[in-house]
């Protein structure tokens, strides 16, 4: 997701996923949500709440900041 300043969220969710042999439809299951919302996560295309976000940590038993990593674009002028 991007704002009126470039600021992003990037994601290793998918290399999360791989590691741990799951489906898409798998990790939404055991993180309350549909495959398409994992789908759309990976590609970077979908922000997850911060409830989702920590659910999704917990369940690979990492720190939120080892799956998900705030870049800050620049400011406009």
């Amino acid at each position: 997701m991007k704002n009126e300043v470039g600021d992003s969220i990037a994601n290793k969710v998918y290399e999360h996923r791989v590691l741990a042999k799951l489906t898409q439809a798998e990790l939404g299951k055991a993180v309350g949500v549909s495959k398409q919302t994992i789908f759309v996560m990976e590609k970077g295309n979908y922000v997850p709440s911060l409830l989702l976000a920590f659910r999704i940590a917990d369940f690979f038993k990492v720190e939120i900041g080892d799956i998900f990593t705030y870049v800050k674009g620049m400011d406009e002028k």
